[in-house]
């Protein structure tokens, strides 16, 4: 972690510095942001990284956010849940329909447009999620932007 926050600048996309990193534990933002020891590559490392922290933003601007995931209920009416296409509910798979976004957004800025989706595709999680941020993303984005959320 400490070669990627040497490599690129990520001031815009830290919101919790607290940050600890532990063997064998699912990635989670609260309480502490964790992460494992799982990654794949230093690419998989900061989408994860970013994953988190934009969990920690979405905590800052959870009226706009509870606003964005009305719209996404409006886009799509039915959500997978669970498994490795969707988040542990409905509204966590809404949820993440824009910290994904961002998170695509941001890798993008990072590593480039080709890396990133290479990161995205080959997610083993929130597989549908991934699909959706790339296969509609000036959609997603425009809802995001609606509410004031892009960073």
């Amino acid at each position: 972690m400490q070669s990627l926050l040497d490599q690129y600048d990520l001031s815009i996309w830290i919101f919790t510095d607290t940050v600890a990193v532990e063997s064998g534990v699912i990635p989670h933002s609260h309480p502490v942001l964790t992460l494992s020891t799982r990654n794949k590559s230093d690419d998989d490392l900061l989408s994860t990284f970013l994953h988190e922290q934009i969990h920690w933003y979405g905590v800052e601007k959870e009226e706009y956010v509870e606003n964005a995931v009305k719209d996404f209920r409006e886009m799509y009416p039915k959500v997978p849940v669970g498994n490795r296409q969707g988040a542990r509910d409905e509204y966590s798979t809404y949820l993440h329909l824009f910290v994904c976004y961002l998170e695509y957004k941001s890798m993008k800025a990072l590593v480039g447009e080709k890396r990133a989706n290479t990161v995205m595709e080959n997610m083993n999680h929130y597989q549908w999620i991934y699909r959706q941020v790339l296969d509609h993303n000036e959609r997603i984005g425009r809802i995001v932007k609606k509410h004031d959320l892009d960073l």
